[in-house]
C-alpha cells in the first residue's frame, strides 16, 4: 500500500509539474508568440515619478533609471522622452534626474508609474519628425501591409523592421539620420502588427514566419526602383532580415544587413523571457518547449539562417553584454567566424532594442560607415 500510495504521489507529482511547466510555458512565451504592438517586454521594473519640472524629471532610482543615452517614458495615456543622467542635480537618495526631454503626450505627475523604452516617438514621420513621407500599403502573403515611406534620391533603400516589444515607430530613432544620407527608407509594419493581418494561428513566430513579409517588402522595393536595399532589423526583426538573406528569391538585390540586438537563437530567448517571468529553473526547458510547441518552431530553422558560412553580404551587427533577451554572446562568434563580412559594434550599458539609445551618435558614425560603400 505504501509503495502504491508513494508512486501515486510521484504520478501526481510529474503531472502537476508538467502542467505548471505547460502553463509557464504560455505565459513564457506570451511576450513573443502573442505579440501586443507597444506591450513592453518583461523584465524591466516599473518606475514612479517623483517631480517633473523645469526640463528635469526625477524618478526612483535603479539600474534602468541610470542608463546612459535618450529614452521614452512611457505610461497608459503618457509618453514623454528623457536624456542624460544629470549627477549634479540636486536629489534624494532614492531618486535619479534625468534631463526631460520633451511630454509628448499626457502629464508626467508625481506618482505616475513608467517604464523606459527605446521608442522615442509616437505618430507617423511627418508628425514625429516633419519628414515627408507616403502610407503605401505592400502586398503580403496574408494581405496588405502598411508601411511608410520616405522618399530621397538614392537607388539604395533601407527597409526597417522592429522587434519584440515594440511598433514601426521605433525605427524613427534613426530616420532622420538616414534621410542626411539620402536614402529612401520603407518602415514596415508586419503580420500581427495594428493595421496588419494577423498570423492564421494568431501567434507570432520569432521571424520564422515573419520574413516573408519582410520579402513582400523587398519586392515592392525593387518594382518601386530600388536597385538595391540594405535590411536594417532589430530584435526578431534581424532574424526576419538573415532569414530573407538566405531564402528571398530576391536576395541578389540585399546589399546588406544591420542588426540591431539580434535574436539568433529563439531557445535562448524564450528562456530569457520565461526566467523573466519568474518561472522556477527546473520548468525553464519544459516552459521553452511547450511555447516552441505553440509555435511549430523548428529548432534548426534560425541558426540555419544564422549559420557564418551562408552569409554573402556585409553584415553590421549593434550589440552588447547588457542584453538580456538575445544574449550577445552568439553576435560575437558570428563576428568571430566571418571577419571578412561581419563588423560587431559592442554597445555597454543598453537594454535589448536600444543600442542607438544608449550612444546615439557613435550609433550613427559607425552606420555611416557602413553604408557609405553600400549607397
Amino acid at each position: 500500500m505504501r509503495t502504491a500510495t508513494a508512486t501515486a504521489a510521484a504520478v501526481t507529482t510529474l503531472i502537476g509539474a508538467g502542467a505548471a511547466a505547460v502553463a509557464a510555458g504560455r505565459l513564457a512565451g506570451d511576450a513573443a508568440l502573442r505579440p501586443a504592438p507597444g506591450r513592453p517586454l518583461p523584465g524591466g521594473r516599473p518606475l514612479s515619478v517623483h517631480s517633473a519640472d523645469d526640463g528635469r524629471v526625477a524618478l526612483t532610482r535603479s539600474l534602468s533609471a541610470l542608463l546612459p543615452g535618450v529614452y521614452g517614458l512611457a505610461a497608459p495615456g503618457v509618453h514623454a522622452v528623457v536624456g542624460p543622467v544629470l549627477g549634479d542635480a540636486p536629489h534624494d537618495p532614492d531618486t535619479v534626474v534625468r534631463r526631460l526631454i520633451g511630454v509628448g503626450h499626457g502629464a508626467l505627475t508625481p506618482g505616475t508609474r513608467v517604464r523606459l523604452t527605446p521608442q522615442l516617438h509616437l505618430g507617423d514621420p511627418r508628425s514625429a519628425l516633419g519628414l515627408d513621407h507616403a502610407d503605401v500599403d505592400v502586398p503580403g502573403e496574408l494581405g496588405a501591409l502598411p508601411a511608410w515611406f520616405v522618399p530621397a534620391a538614392r537607388r539604395t533603400w533601407v527597409i526597417t523592421v522592429h522587434g519584440l516589444g515594440a511598433t514601426r515607430e521605433h525605427p524613427m530613432n534613426v530616420m532622420p539620420f538616414l534621410h542626411e544620407q539620402r536614402l529612401p527608407v520603407l518602415d514596415l509594419a508586419y503580420r500581427n502588427d495594428l493595421g496588419a493581418p494577423a498570423s492564421p494561428d494568431g501567434l507570432g513566430h520569432l521571424g520564422e514566419s515573419e520574413w516573408r513579409d519582410l520579402d513582400a517588402a523587398i519586392r515592392y522595393a525593387v518594382r518601386f526602383g530600388a536597385e538595391r536595399v540594405v535590411l536594417h532589423g532589430w530584435s526578431t526583426g534581424a532574424a526576419m532580415a538573415l532569414h530573407a538573406a538566405s531564402r528571398s528569391a530576391l536576395r541578389n538585390r540585399i546589399a546588406g544587413l544591420v542588426l540591431d540586438s539580434p535574436v539568433l537563437d529563439w531557445h535562448l530567448t524564450l528562456r530569457a523571457l520565461a526566467a523573466a517571468r519568474r518561472t522556477p529553473a527546473p520548468l525553464l526547458p519544459l516552459a521553452v518547449r511547450a511555447a516552441e510547441g505553440r509555435a511549430g518552431l523548428r529548432g534548426d530553422r534560425l541558426p540555419e539562417a544564422a549559420d557564418p558560412a551562408g552569409l554573402r553580404v556585409p553584415v553590421l551587427i549593434f550589440h552588447g553584454p547588457g542584453d538580456t533577451l538575445a544574449p550577445w554572446g552568439l553576435s560575437r562568434t558570428l563576428a568571430a567566424r566571418r571577419p571578412d563580412l561581419v563588423t560587431l559594434h559592442p554597445v555597454a550599458d543598453a537594454p535589448h532594442g536600444a543600442m542607438w539609445n544608449a550612444a546615439p551618435h557613435a550609433y550613427e558614425e559607425a552606420l555611416r560607415r557602413f553604408l557609405t560603400p553600400l549607397m
